[in-house]
């Protein structure tokens, strides 16, 4: 059988089996919002202005225009969106996305009291920390934890997702302190704490609402009459409560040690705001509070005399710590120092006598093998110290100058101005023994920028061994699951060696410690929920009367991260028994990000353990942090942190500049973020929508690598919102204005691509249910990615065409588009929330059945909802099989039931078979799909006007006739994909419920 032009100009094929490309749908005949009269009805809607979507990242070119299509139908908040009129003529989220959350939000789908029966499923945001507006990386967070809450809510269980923001101490005090300077040019210390503390409710405020502006367009789904904030009358009861459980079990203490602390902030900050900055060698940094640049990475090479003997030469990279050195340490076995045992050296700047001793600590093959001992500003050294009974001394205040005890000509000089006069001095009393690169890690305040320095403070701390212990033995023996699993490992590493938590926070915002000071300049401490309960314990403690005692409440604030361990409880209303509380509590699940594993889900466990006496949480899934396209961290200095809704909305490059200016970054950080943004969005950002902002976030393996997003891929993301937009439209119209669905159980396919459809909708939900239970949501996309694109769109609708154009009133088809709409569009609900909807809402609900008011609370379907008796075998099994017993009559009888839907799918006139044993004639082009299935073409038709030209690429030798080609990206077209599963060996049963 031969190829040739069709009286309609159209290629006659010849198949083994296959098709040279693969067909697109579309085409307005076919679509609702056309009527009668040919003519586009924009009754309900109105077409803005074209709005430039911009190209990626570096290109000169601006994205393709695209019109946005408003929905102005009068709606009050709250109301049922207007679904009867008809639907605009191109997706476009701005009209998908109004009015939903609204009416969601008041018809309680997002409370778990809208579920009568079921299991319960609880879990609370991460609170984000209300320094600001959210970034891509929340995002993340909420596309993850709203498709994993959605799933959970359409499977019938009672779901509770707490939503909630962190007061966040330093962070929001050190933006407020940075406003009122910038706006007033005053300092926090010029107004009183009340004054400043009303400035940060007022910023708390403005920045919280925009914070729950950001979720509610992100279409979390949270109940938001739980809302909880850490600094709320109700949290803060719980956080007295908690600190005074923990006095009492003797797990909390006051005591003076060293303490990372801030001279910037005038604060001790926690482990998590240090970051550890590797220096190669000498390295010049600009600092808070410094007019020049400051040099580090410098070994200083000092002599320590001995009164007749050689000197001892030891190296530092702190000089300016010289004057409180109150010892030379050796190792004992170093020979080059045994001679100097139990003798003393003279101090290289004051001359007084200082001990060398012995400790095993040493490195002897480091330097010299001789240090200098600083117990006040070294968390070594203060431990070598404390065994040597070394009294420390304190030569660095807490504003970074240095102290009285370095006499007059270094007190109240900044430490790095000292750093130079120390070095001046050595040399002018020759004890200067040289400068080299030395590479280091510098310890950097995340919140200031200003370096570390470790002060010895009296401070408030917890005694943590006990409780990490118990933290860490929950994730060994599996009573707490942290997934992926290779977090284990950081997870006992970091308990295995926590020291005690220094909680005390030199602050103003923030929770006040419920500590008093009993009279004056004695050190005695009470702690109390009140102060009426601090007194009456003072009176008990010291033998007098309440009336005569003085009490002074502690000024300091606690770390923030105290109060947020507490999140999981406390928002359910501990310490109080609560309803919530014992119905929601422990959370079935905490999602967040990997970064938080330690300082936050670490201290929840501790916590949560002791003051409730269960886990807060038996499961943990972790994802990791977001980067922009080209690998960076998303950082304000770098000009990359996304808001959310400017890829939702879409913003133009000026607007985005222009943001920069309203933060906090300096003249510096504002040119380098500025340039940065001009680089990566030259032409500002596409309006994408919200769903395929979730869609592409959750595309990404999120449990294993760092996420790289880029605005092209949610722009893919928005371009397959657009497919499934004309698909439904084109159901909608092939159902037509009097389609009545079928009961489930009624449902039989009339042809054997009915039942190949319906049985790869079965198989896709076979695979969304699987991977939600595995929480692995990169395998829910690609699968409704591929039965959208692919099965329904590029195969599917194609096939059905033909029958419902010539058909006038066809049975089988319309309602197995039903199906595959109504099923489709409930299994995309939990990452499409808006736009399954938007659909959902049009199609007619089943005759008999108990319609959902919404899709969020309809069924998801699963397994066993879709009962399917399809057994589907692939061509290359089946075929083959065929084709190896030539003996068998009919052994071509099994194609002939799809050479109709061949055809179509190939755009050819006709389609026949070649029987085996046949060769074909000379001149045709050959494809091979599999070792069974070849295709042939007749290579005068290639040298035609054929549109598929283009897609021919000649190859070399093992052809037929004149030549030999291949159809690039063959497996990829849509004839491949009814090859590899299309084959019906029996009648199907498809039903659902509902």
């Amino acid at each position: 059988m031969k190829p040739n032009r069709s009286a309609s100009g159209r290629s006659r094929w010849r198949w083994r089996l296959g098709s040279p490309r693969r067909a697109r749908s579309g085409g307005h005949a076919a679509c609702p919002w056309f009527s009668a009269r040919g003519t586009l009805d924009l009754a309900s809607h109105t077409l803005a202005s074209a709005v430039p979507l911009q190209a990626p990242a570096g290109s000169s070119k601006a994205w393709t225009p695209k019109e946005v299509v408003l929905y102005e139908v009068p709606t009050e908040p709250g109301e049922k969106k207007d679904v009867y009129r008809l639907l605009p003529p191109a997706y476009s989220p701005r009209y998908v996305e109004a009015a939903w959350y609204s009416w969601w939000v008041r018809e309680g789908f997002f409370k778990p009291e809208y579920q009568a029966t079921g299991e319960t499923f609880s879990m609370c945001i991460p609170p984000p920390n209300v320094t600001g507006s959210l970034h891509i990386g929340h995002a993340l967070t909420v596309a993850i934890q709203d498709a994993l809450v959605r799933w959970h809510r359409m499977r019938g269980d009672q779901v509770l997702w707490i939503p909630g923001s962190d007061h966040a101490g330093i962070a929001t005090q050190a933006v407020v302190e940075k406003q009122l300077w910038k706006e007033r040019g005053m300092r926090r210390h010029e107004l009183s704490r009340e004054k400043f503390l009303r400035e940060v409710w007022k910023w708390k405020d403005e920045k919280g609402g925009e914070i729950s502006e950001q979720l509610q367009a992100l279409g979390a789904s949270l109940d938001w009459d739980r809302e909880c904030f850490t600094m709320d009358a109700g949290f803060s009861v719980a956080v007295t409560e908690a600190f005074v459980r923990l006095y009492e079990a003797g797990l909390l203490y006051r005591s003076q040690q060293l303490v990372n602390w801030s001279c910037t902030l005038r604060s001790a900050i926690s482990d998590i705001e240090v970051e550890s900055r590797p220096l190669p060698g000498h390295t010049e940094l600009q600092l808070p509070g410094c007019p020049t640049p400051v040099s580090f990475g410098l070994l200083v090479s000092v002599a320590f005399p001995v009164d007749g003997e050689p000197e001892v030469v030891v190296g530092t990279t702190r000089p300016e710590t010289l004057p409180g050195d109150v010892a030379v340490a050796v190792h004992p076995d170093d020979s080059r120092y045994t001679h100097l045992h139990g003798r003393q050296l003279r101090h290289p700047l004051t001359g007084q006598l200082l001990p060398l001793i012995t400790d095993s600590t040493v490195q002897p093959h480091v330097g010299t093998g001789a240090v200098k001992v600083t117990p006040a500003h070294s968390p070594a050294d203060a431990e070598l110290g404390a065994r040597h009974g070394l009294s420390p001394l304190s030569v660095i205040a807490e504003d970074g100058t240095m102290t009285s005890l370095c006499g007059d000509w270094l007190q109240g000089l900044h430490r790095f101005v000292a750093r130079e006069k120390i070095i001046s001095a050595l040399r002018e009393r020759g004890l200067f023994r040289g400068l080299q690169n030395h590479p280091m890690v510098l310890p950097i305040c995340s919140r200031s920028g200003d370096v570390i320095e470790y002060l010895l403070k009296s401070q408030w701390f917890v005694r943590c061994r006990e409780m990490g212990d118990r933290a860490a033995q929950a994730v060994e023996s599996g009573a707490l699951e942290l997934s992926p699993s290779f977090h284990q490992k950081n997870w006992q590493h970091w308990f295995s060696h926590i020291g005690d938590w220094c909680v005390s926070r030199q602050l103003w915002w923030g929770h006040r410690i419920p500590a008093y000071l009993v009279g004056d300049g004695e050190d005695c401490w009470v702690v109390g929920r009140t102060e009426t309960e601090a007194r009456k314990i003072a009176a008990e403690l010291t033998g007098r009367s309440e009336a005569e005692l003085t009490l002074q409440r502690d000024p300091d604030v606690l770390d923030t991260w105290f109060s947020s361990a507490l999140f999981p409880f406390a928002a359910l209303g501990w310490p109080q028994e609560t309803p919530d509380l014992a119905r929601f509590y422990p959370l079935s699940l905490l999602e967040t990000g990997s970064d938080l594993l330690l300082f936050w889900v670490g201290r929840m466990v501790m916590l949560g353990t002791q003051l409730t006496g269960q886990l807060p949480f038996t499961k943990v899934l972790l994802h990791s942090m977001v980067r922009d396209g080209q690998g960076r961290k998303m950082s304000k200095s770098l000009g990359n942190v996304l808001d959310p809704r400017d890829i939702i909305s879409g913003v133009e490059l000026q607007v985005l500049q222009e943001k920069l200016k309203d933060g906090n970054l300096d003249s510096t950080e504002l040119a380098i973020a500025a340039a940065a943004q001009r680089k990566d969005f030259p032409h500002g950002i596409p309006e994408c929508g919200t769903d395929a902002l979730r869609f592409a976030l959750c595309s990404h393996r999120a449990l294993g690598g760092d996420v790289h997003l880029s605005v092209s891929e949610v722009l893919s993301s928005r371009h397959f919102c657009n497919k499934i937009w004309n698909a439904l439209r084109f159901i909608l119209n092939a159902l037509g204005e009097g389609f009545v669905p079928q009961p489930a159980e009624e449902l039989s396919p009339s042809s054997p691509t009915d039942a190949w459809i319906l049985s790869r909708l079965a198989h896709t939900a076979q695979e969304c249910e699987r991977a939600f239970l595995a929480r692995e949501l990169p395998l829910i996309t690609h699968a409704l990615h591929h039965f959208w694109l692919h099965s329904l769109c590029d195969v599917y609708l194609e096939a059905v065409k033909p029958v419902l154009s010539h058909s006038p009133h066809p049975q089988g088809p319309p309602q197995v588009l039903f199906s595959c709409a109504d099923v489709g569009l409930r299994l995309l609900a939990p990452l499409m929330p808006f736009l399954a909807e938007e659909l959902w809402q049009r199609l007619p609900p089943r005759p008999g059945s108990n319609s959902a008011p919404s899709i969020s609370v309809a069924p998801y379907p699963t397994t066993h909802s879709l009962v399917s008796d399809i057994s589907l075998t692939s061509v290359n099994g089946t075929v083959g099989e065929q084709l190896g017993r030539r003996s068998e009559p009919g052994e071509l009888s099994l194609f002939k039931p799809f050479l109709e839907p061949l055809a179509t799918l190939g755009h050819c006139g006709a389609v026949g078979l070649l029987p085996p044993g046949v060769a074909a004639p000379s001149g045709w082009a050959q494809a091979p799909l599999s070792d069974t299935i070849q295709v042939y073409m007749e290579l005068q038709v290639l040298r035609g006007d054929w549109k598929g030209k283009g897609d021919i690429e000649r190859m070399s030798g093992g052809g037929q006739g004149a030549g030999s080609v291949k159809v690039r990206k063959t497996p990829e077209n849509g004839v491949r994909e009814v090859l590899d599963g299309l084959w019906v060996k029996q009648r199907c049963r498809w039903h659902r419920e509902g």
